[in-house]
């Protein structure tokens, strides 16, 4: 992807961010300039990989195949003094915009329609294989559980949840509009805790075109201490 094309992603988000009345706290519009103003009193938002995500999955097409994600606050799987035990963030789906079939090993999460578009997924029970099975789905919407054949069509609208168990595969997309999601989850980890049913890549492959507006959190370890 292209540093411009991130930097205007970045840009129409806080937009409609904005348009839905969600607050975003103050890290999440810092500049690379403003980022080398911080001290070690800032390291959880490091560590914690808070902050940007940016990904096209690998597809070379952002918006057809690809997501936004905010991670607002998390913990940690590996150090002690991040002991949040749970996780927030905000995504972005453009309407057709696609977030391939994968599960989490040890995340379990809710996904919220906070405003927009339709949110619709499609899940599937994963075998011992990481194959997906033709078995019938148990899915967790607002406080009822019921059960839907597998791959079919689950849409959830503004202000309603789904509850995503680890294991269980799920692919989702936006129509009627830009959905901004909330997640609800468990402690996060991407580098580790994604398990995608077809190859992709997960963190993209930037072009330098354009000075960076707000840093990926994938791209902290670069970023100049004070």
């Amino acid at each position: 992807m292209k540093r411009s094309e991130i930097n205007q992603i970045m840009r129409d988000a806080v937009a409609f961010i904005k348009e839905q009345n969600f607050a975003l706290p103050p890290f999440v519009t810092w500049t690379y300039d403003e980022w080398k103003t911080k001290n070690s009193e800032y390291d959880e938002i490091k560590d914690c990989m808070l902050g940007w995500d940016i990904t096209d999955f690998g597809s070379g097409d952002f918006h057809k195949i690809g997501l936004l994600m905010i991670t607002l606050r998390n913990g940690s799987f590996s150090d002690p003094k991040y002991n949040k035990t749970y996780a927030e963030k905000l995504l972005i789906s453009e309407e057709g915009q696609v977030t391939p079939y994968h599960f989490h090993w040890k995340k379990q999460e809710d996904i919220i329609n906070r405003g927009g578009g339709l949110l619709v997924l499609r899940c599937y029970n994963s075998g011992e294989n990481g194959e997906k099975l033709d078995t019938p789905v148990t899915i967790y919407q607002d406080g009822r559980a019921y059960e839907v054949a597998a791959g079919s069509r689950i849409e959830i609208g503004t202000g309603e949840s789904i509850s995503l168990p680890m294991g269980q595969y799920h692919t989702f997309w936006a129509e009627g509009g830009k959905c901004l999601i909330g997640e609800v989850s468990r402690t996060n980890d991407d580098n580790v805790d994604n398990r995608f049913y077809e190859k992709t890549g997960r963190f993209p492959t930037i072009e330098e075109d354009e000075a960076i507006l707000y840093p990926l959190f994938s791209e902290y370890p670069n970023m100049p201490a004070k």
